[in-house]
């Protein structure tokens, strides 16, 4: 989950594929998962739907037990802002949710004023600025 992942676990990282525009999202959720190989579409298999994934490099090394490769994929549930807007994360996000506007090959993400449901201030909104919580 997003507080467990360090930089360390993803500089390996060269692209984040997005499946979905996900400026039109206000958090997604991040993990990381163990896949077969460093780049292309990983399988899905939680409930929901996957938004997005990182793609690693060729220095990324993969795991002595078990050959696999850890990876980050940002993915949603039905119960999530973007499908229903009012209920549980109307205000506040999951534990593993970032603004995916804060993600980047390599960066973690961060929560922010979006992603938690809450408007930024008033000062934040004319100087244009969304600080990361």
């Amino acid at each position: 989950m997003s507080a467990l992942i360090t930089e360390d676990e993803i500089r390996e990282e060269t692209e984040i594929v997005w499946l979905e525009d996900a400026t039109a999202l206000d958090y997604v959720r991040q993990s990381l998962d163990r896949l077969p190989t460093r780049k292309g579409k990983p399988a899905y298999h939680r409930d929901g739907r996957m938004v997005g994934y990182a793609l690693l490099g060729p220095g990324a090394k993969a795991s002595r037990s078990s050959g696999t490769f850890r990876r980050r994929v940002f993915w949603l549930l039905p119960h999530d802002r973007d499908t229903e807007p009012s209920g549980l994360y109307a205000t506040g996000a999951p534990a593993e949710a970032v603004d995916p506007g804060t993600l980047a090959p390599g960066v973690k993400g961060f929560k922010t004023e979006r992603s938690e449901g809450g408007p930024p201030s008033s000062a934040m909104q004319e100087l244009g600025i969304t600080l990361p919580l």
